[in-house]
């Protein structure tokens, strides 16, 4: 068995084509949230992809295996070989934490570990050249790592906050640059090759296959000498319309519109904005009306993207409520948490109907302040029934 942990769709691909290089019929997919740890009682090789979400904590599928995992119960494991690719990013303090955690659980239990526990650090070629070694020395499987790219051209790209006192944002709109348009769904996830360098980097897609067109929102960033950033130069400076650039689409499949019609609430700030922008869209396409967005940023006059369309879908009701928060406009300074904080008792209401909340943006502060919120509003009880219904869905940086 394959078992994957996955926040954003990587650890889920990675798992994927090992299954492939395995051969299907002697290996099999499981995602963490349908795994026990008792069921591991039952397999005899159990290799484990999986990433590694905030701090060092378990990607939201891997939260109940994590707690049982933890329990005094937990099941000795001597029977079992195992192996971990562990994914994650060492500017974090506990670099590819659960990954790592998992790897000393499961030898505590009795696991044998087949080779060391692989780290990699942003999906770092030579740490997946080493997974794949691995499992071709262990099981003449050899796994291609290499990611299906597609040509797209870039057709337009345009500065969203002139006269911002916050980081120059642009709308950069590609057309495919083959005959068919490449496959994907409103959340999902763009990761553009910046060829010359030999990086990539990822995106929020924040448009829907419908529109024809695969549109990004992406930040000006600047490293501490002032200049700008590899991938922000290329992208919003170097690159010319009409240049081809080679983009992969992966899925983000906990970060999909829901197929039911059930209320949604979208929360998020920055160029957060581009994955709830292609899911509300997603959803009018359905016809689902009964959507709140929640969105912050710094200045009203110059930073709330996409402010016609905006406006116009709450005029027409498709966009049932908008809350808006711009840190730079009074004092004290107002977050979205702070809106969030104001309207515990709607939260409460929505979330009752079967909401489901999406949140969007920058991990640091924003994320974990809606969390701090959203848990005070539900209290324990009802907060890790929504988690346990998938009603809580997050894509941070």
């Amino acid at each position: 068995m394959v078992a994957y942990a996955s926040q954003t769709g990587t650890a889920k691909e990675i798992a994927e084509r090992s299954v492939e290089a395995l051969g299907r019929e002697r290996a099999a997919l499981l995602p963490m949230s349908q795994l026990t740890p008792r069921q591991l009682l039952n397999h005899r090789r159990v290799l484990f992809v999986v990433s590694t979400y905030g701090e060092g904590d378990p990607p939201d599928p891997a939260q109940a295996f994590y707690r049982q995992a933890c329990a005094v119960d937990a099941p000795a494991l001597n029977h079992l070989e195992t192996a971990v690719l562990a994914l994650g990013d060492s500017s974090y303090r506990h670099y590819c934490g659960f990954g790592q955690t998992l790897a000393s659980w499961l030898a505590r239990q009795g696991a044998t570990l087949l080779f060391q526990p692989v780290l990699a650090d942003k999906c770092d070629p030579a740490a997946l050249r080493s997974w794949s070694n691995a499992l071709s020395q262990q099981f003449q499987a050899t796994t291609a790592i290499e990611k299906p790219y597609t040509d797209w051209r870039l057709v337009r790209r345009r500065h969203m906050n002139p006269g911002s006192v916050g980081g120059a944002c642009y709308e950069l709109s590609f057309e495919a640059a083959i005959d068919t348009l490449p496959f994907w769904q409103a959340g999902d996830i763009a990761e553009v090759a910046i060829d010359q360098y030999g990086l990539h980097r990822e995106y929020s897609i924040a448009s829907t296959p419908g529109e024809g067109m695969l549109k990004l929102l992406l930040r000006q960033r600047r490293d501490t000498d002032g200049r700008l950033g590899i991938g922000s130069r290329w992208l919003t400076e170097e690159l010319e319309t009409g240049a081809i650039v080679r983009i992969h689409l992966r899925e983000n499949a906990l970060f999909h519109a829901p197929d039911q019609a059930v209320p949604a609430i979208f929360i998020g700030n920055g160029t957060g904005i581009a994955g709830l922008r292609s899911l509300l869209k997603r959803r009018l396409e359905q016809g689902n009306h009964e959507n709140w967005l929640i969105f912050g940023e710094r200045q009203s006059a110059c930073d709330l993207h996409y402010r016609d369309e905006l406006e116009r879908w709450l005029a027409e009701k498709r966009l049932a409520r908008l809350d808006l928060a711009f840190s730079r406009d009074q004092t004290p300074k107002r977050y979205v948490h702070h809106v969030l904080a104001e309207a515990q008792a709607e939260i409460r209401e929505w979330v009752a109907r079967d909401a489901i909340i999406y949140v969007c943006g920058s991990k640091n502060g924003m994320a974990s302040d809606v969390d701090g919120v959203l848990r005070q509003a539900l209290g324990g009880r009802r907060y890790a029934a929504l988690i346990e219904r998938r009603g809580y869905r997050r894509d941070i940086y």
